[in-house]
C-alpha cells in the first residue's frame, strides 16, 4: 500500500492538472506578472506555483553579478512545471548523497550521479521560485508565509527536491504557505572576481527574493509582515548570515535556521581571487592585470563549460560565501553584543549525529562506518558547538530563541546502523515527505514516525502564526542559557524535553557527547 501511495505522489509531482487553464482560484496576479498553478493531483486542497522568476535572467553581461529587478510585467505565465535548478555538478567523490540519498538531490532527469558533468536539468536562468498555498485560500486571508531556501553546501541544490516538497505538510494545515527558492551556487553564486564588488550574490538573490514575496505574497493569501525565513545546511547559514547583514531591515518576522548558522565558519578569505583567476585562466580568459576584462570574458564562457572543468577536474575548488564585513562577517560575537542582530525570534537546530554524512565516506567498509569519534568530533565543532554559541549570544542580546534536536532513528531511511539521525535526515519529517525515502526498501514508515512528522510540524506550524505566544502554548519553552530544547524522535518518542546542558555541554568540557540519544 505504501509502494502504492508513493507511485499516486510520485505522479503528482510530475502531472499538472486539467483545471489549470480553467479555474479562477489557480490564476494570480502579481508585479510582475499573471500566473496559472496546478491543483496538486494528490493533494486536491493545495494549489502549486512551481515556477515564478523573482530577478531577471543572470546570464550574459549579468553572470557573475547582483540580480536585477524583474519590471513590472502584465504577461500570462503558466507555471506547471518547476525550474531548473543553478548550475552544479555532480560530484565524483563516493559520498552518501550519491550512493544512498539521492533524493536529497535536485532532480537530475537519471543522470548519472556521480560523474562530475554538469547537471543536466540546470539552467542559468534560474532565479526562480516556487509557492504552495491551500487550495481556496483567497487575497486578503493573511495567512503566515515560510520561505525555504535549500542547503548543498553552497555548491548544489535547488526547488526540485522530491523530498522539499510541501504538499502534504500544507494540506495537512491549511494554514500556511510555502515558498521554496533557487539561487545560485558554487562560481556563478560566490565567484569572488577581481572585477567586481560583489563576492557573495547568491545571498543577493536570496534578498531579491524576499523582497519579492513581500510585495507579492499577499496576492497569493498570505501576510508579507508574518515572513518566516527558513533554510537548512548552507540555508541555515545563509537564513543567519541575514539576520546580521539586515538586522535594522529584515523583511520577515522571524527566522528558522536548521543545522547551521553564521558561526559555521564556512566563509572564506579569499582577497587574492585566485580560485576566480584560476578558472578563468583555465577556460581561455587570461588577463593577469585586467581584472575587468578577465570578468567579461568569462561572462561568455558557456556554463556548462565551467561547471564541467570544475566538476571533472577540480571538484574541491572552493567556491564559497567570503568574508567582506557586508553579508558576511568576521566579528559576530562583536555585532551580537553590539545589537547588530535582527530582534526577531528564531529557531535554531541540529541533528544528534549531524556529521555522519558529511565525513570522508567509507566506501571500503561502509557496514562499519568511519571512526566514531571522528565523527564525533566534527558534529561537535562545526554544528552542535556552533549552535549552542549562537544561542547564547542570542540570549545574551536578549534575541528570542528556541532549539530542538533531532534524533529520529527509522530503519527504512537508515541503510546502516552508525548513520543515526544524520545532517538533512529531518527534512523529510517537516516537509511529511519521509514515507518516500526507501533506502532500506526491506522496510516502511512506522506510526511513530508518522506522529514525530506531525508533532514537528505542529511545533513548527505554532510559531509561524506566532512566534512568540505559540511555541510556549504547546510546550516549547525558549532558550536560556542550558535551558529547554526539544528532542524529537529519540527512542521512537515524537517528542522529549531535555536540558541544552546534556548536548551542549561537551562544548565547554563538561560530559560526553551522545550522537545517539
Amino acid at each position: 500500500m505504501q509502494f502504492l501511495v508513493s507511485l499516486l505522489w510520485l505522479a503528482s509531482v510530475g502531472r499538472a492538472s486539467s483545471k489549470a487553464t480553467s479555474d479562477s482560484a489557480l490564476t494570480v496576479k502579481t508585479n510582475t506578472g499573471i500566473f496559472t498553478g496546478v491543483q496538486n493531483s494528490y493533494h486536491a486542497t493545495v494549489r502549486e506555483f512551481r515556477n515564478i522568476p523573482y530577478a531577471q535572467s543572470p546570464v550574459g553581461k549579468f553572470r557573475f553579478l547582483p540580480p536585477e529587478t524583474l519590471p513590472h510585467s502584465d504577461e500570462h505565465i503558466y507555471s506547471t512545471r518547476f525550474p531548473p535548478s543553478c548550475p552544479q555538478f555532480e560530484g565524483t567523490s563516493p559520498s552518501f548523497w550519491n550512493t544512498y540519498g539521492t533524493y536529497f538531490l535536485p532532480q537530475n532527469g537519471n543522470q548519472n550521479h556521480s560523474n562530475g558533468q554538469s547537471l543536466q536539468t540546470g539552467s542559468e536562468d534560474c532565479l526562480r521560485l516556487a509557492i504552495w498555498t491551500p487550495y481556496h485560500v483567497a487575497k486578503g486571508s493573511k495567512l503566515p508565509v515560510i520561505v525555504w531556501l535549500p542547503g548543498g553546501g553552497f555548491t548544489s541544490g535547488g526547488v526540485d527536491v522530491i523530498c522539499q516538497k510541501p504538499q502534504s505538510w500544507v494540506s495537512r494545515t491549511q494554514g500556511h504557505i510555502v515558498v521554496s527558492v533557487n539561487y545560485r551556487v558554487g562560481i556563478f553564486g560566490f565567484p569572488n572576481a577581481a572585477g567586481s564588488d560583489s563576492p557573495n550574490v547568491g545571498l543577493l538573490d536570496q534578498r531579491k527574493a524576499l523582497e519579492w514575496v513581500h510585495e507579492n505574497i499577499e496576492a497569493f493569501g498570505g501576510d508579507p509582515e508574518a515572513i518566516t525565513l527558513w533554510g537548512q545546511s548552507a540555508g541555515a547559514i545563509s537564513t543567519d548570515y541575514h539576520n546580521y547583514a539586515y538586522w535594522d531591515n529584515p523583511i520577515v518576522r522571524s527566522s528558522f535556521s536548521q543545522s547551521g548558522t553564521a558561526l559555521k565558519g564556512t566563509a572564506t578569505e579569499d582577497y587574492s581571487h585566485t580560485n576566480f583567476t584560476f578558472v578563468a585562466k583555465s577556460l581561455g580568459c587570461d588577463f593577469p592585470n585586467n581584472p575587468k576584462a578577465e570578468l567579461q570574458c568569462f561572462q561568455n564562457v558557456p556554463a556548462t563549460q565551467i561547471t564541467n572543468f570544475i566538476g571533472t577536474t577540480n571538484e574541491t575548488i572552493s567556491f564559497n560565501p567570503i568574508i567582506d564585513e557586508k553579508l558576511v562577517f568576521s566579528n559576530y560575537t562583536a555585532r551580537a553584543a553590539e545589537g547588530k542582530l535582527a530582534n526577531i525570534p528564531s529557531i535554531y537546530s541540529d541533528v544528534a549525529n549531524n556529521d555522519a554524512t558529511l565525513a570522508p565516506w567509507p566506501s571500503s567498509n561502509v557496514t562499519v562506518g568511519p571512526w566514531e569519534p571522528a565523527i564525533v568530533a566534527g558534529t561537535l565543532s562545526g554544528w552542535v558547538c556552533a549552535t549552542a554559541n549562537t544561542s547564547n549570544m542570542r540570549h545574551a542580546a536578549n534575541r528570542l530563541t528556541y532549539r530542538y534536536q533531532y534524533a529520529g532513528r527509522w530503519s527504512h531511511v537508515e541503510p546502516f546502523p552508525w548513520l543515526g539521525a544524520y545532517h538533512s535526515s529531518d527534512n523529510p519529517m517537516i516537509y511529511g515527505t519521509y514515507w518516500l525515502n526507501t533506502t532500506n526498501a526491506t522496510t516502511g514508515p512506522t506510526e511513530a514516525e508518522a506522529q514525530t512528522s506531525e508533532t514537528m510540524q505542529d511545533m513548527i506550524f505554532a510559531f509561524l502564526k506566532d512566534p512568540v505566544k505559540g511555541p510556549p502554548a504547546l510546550g516549547w519553552l525558549p532558550y536560556t542559557y542550558g535551558s529547554n530544547v526539544l528532542r524529537f524522535g529519540a527512542d521512537g518518542v515524537p517528542v522529549q524535553n531535555v536540558s541544552g546542558y546534556e548536548i551542549d555541554g561537551p562544548c565547554y568540557g563538561n560530559g560526553t557527547y551522545n550522537p545517539y540519544p
